[in-house]
């Protein structure tokens, strides 16, 4: 868990503070206006992970002019999705254990941040299995902050809370909303004059049918959820093989991302001469010639290029699935040298050396999973397919390397 202060707050200047669990939707900006309503200042608390974002709390904390602390729970979400307490939604979104890891995580930081309560938008019966009465009591229960948890919007229709019970809120001003009709948040909103506010939506990749289908996969197949991991296959095609995992990109921006976040030990292949896209092959257990092997790049273009062949693999990830990076800046700058390279490849302007037996590369290539990663590329290009004969490059560590195949082989992938 990191926590970074976006706008930091200052000293508690009023009789109340409540720490607002701030989504950036409408429900948590009403839940805030109602207290600020009754004095009540608000500081808000957002949280990324690596199947959320935290760019819209962001921008509208800023226009409220709320203080703001994001807190990143990216290995604490990654153990929840594992091993959820309280099972999966539809898909595989873990609600109930991921909002009360968030209410625990604010009950933490009350003293911090000299608050007296944590406030929600959660409204009773919103959510059929995450927002019924008995998921928000076990929200509670798991946050360990008993009675300190005030949900603006339904706080008459649940027991009165402590800063209730105290005078810090007054019962009577809160609301009584229940249901999936949101009839009285339109009119509070037009009430507090918001223009612009989100429409509902999960925002969390765990509830995306396809998304909650990959993870599920590679948990299947390694086991485990790795950062990496999760960070590959939230782009382009994504094959699971007995001994690694191929992720194809569909177009230019797609290729850029999966240069930006592939590891040292990741394997790439792209088409040889002609367009087409960018692969990455992650082994489920790297061998020694695939951590050890660095050959230099054969190119058209002079020492510079065979530089850069060389020098990208030490600006990305270390062995392995690599670090967690944030999924707002995933694939900008970080992959751009590797991304060059891949163009020049197709371009021709950087020729791949053939593979000779006992090298290297002929070890590398005599891997399945590399081999059918050839055979996609080469596929799921327009102008490679057609052809009787195409080739693919195979990129590790600055070796680039061409193999070549006859159209009967990728024609089973059409």
């Amino acid at each position: 868990m990191e926590i970074f202060e976006i706008k930091k707050p200052e000293e508690k200047r009023k009789k109340a503070r409540a720490l607002l669990l701030f989504s950036g939707g409408l429900d948590s900006i009403l839940a805030g206006k109602l207290l600020e309503e009754q004095d009540v200042e608000i500081v808000a608390l957002t949280f990324r992970s690596q199947f959320f974002g935290a760019g819209q709390a962001i921008r509208l904390a800023g226009e409220l002019g709320w203080p703001l602390v994001l807190v990143d729970i990216s290995p604490e979400q990654i153990e929840i999705v594992e091993n959820p307490r309280y099972g999966y939604g539809r898909q595989l979104n873990p609600c109930i254990d991921c909002h009360g890891q968030m209410v625990r995580i604010a009950g933490e930081l009350l003293e911090r941040y000299q608050a007296d309560f944590v406030a929600t938008g959660e409204v009773v019966g919103e959510r059929p299995k995450s927002q019924n009465r008995q998921a928000l009591g076990l929200v509670e229960k798991l946050s360990g902050i008993k009675g300190l948890v005030l949900r603006p919007l339904s706080a008459r229709l649940l027991p009165a809370t402590i800063p209730e019970e105290k005078g810090l809120v007054d019962r009577n001003r809160l609301l009584d909303i229940f249901g999936r009709y949101r009839k009285k948040q339109l009119e509070l909103a037009e009430r507090y004059g918001l223009k612009e506010y989100p429409t509902p939506a999960g925002g969390c990749l765990l509830t995306d049918p396809g998304f909650a289908a990959r993870a599920r996969q590679l948990m299947k197949w390694r086991g485990k959820l790795w950062p990496g991991d999760i960070e590959l296959i939230k782009t382009g095609r994504v094959f699971f093989e007995p001994d690694g995992l191929i992720v194809v990109g569909r177009d230019e921006r797609e290729n850029e991302k999966i240069a930006a976040i592939a590891g040292k030990t990741d394997i790439l292949v792209t088409t040889a001469g002609v367009k087409g896209p960018l692969a990455a092959v992650r082994l489920k257990e790297v061998s020694p010639l695939v951590a050890d092997g660095v050959v230099k790049i054969s190119s058209s273009h002079d020492a510079s290029v065979n530089r850069a062949g060389e020098d990208w693999s030490d600006s990305l990830a270390g062995s392995g699935p690599g670090p967690y990076h944030d999924q707002e800046g995933a694939g900008i700058g970080r992959g751009a040298e590797l991304a060059r390279m891949v163009r020049q490849i197709q371009d021709g302007m950087i020729r791949p050396e053939k593979s000779g037996p006992g090298s290297v590369g002929a070890g590398i290539a005599s891997l399945s999973v590399v081999r059918k990663a050839c055979l996609l590329v080469i596929r799921y290009s327009r102008r490679a397919r057609d052809k009787e004969r195409a080739s693919a490059a195979v990129i590790h560590r600055g070796l680039v390397f061409e193999l070549e195949f006859q159209q009967a082989d990728w024609g089973k992938y059409l």
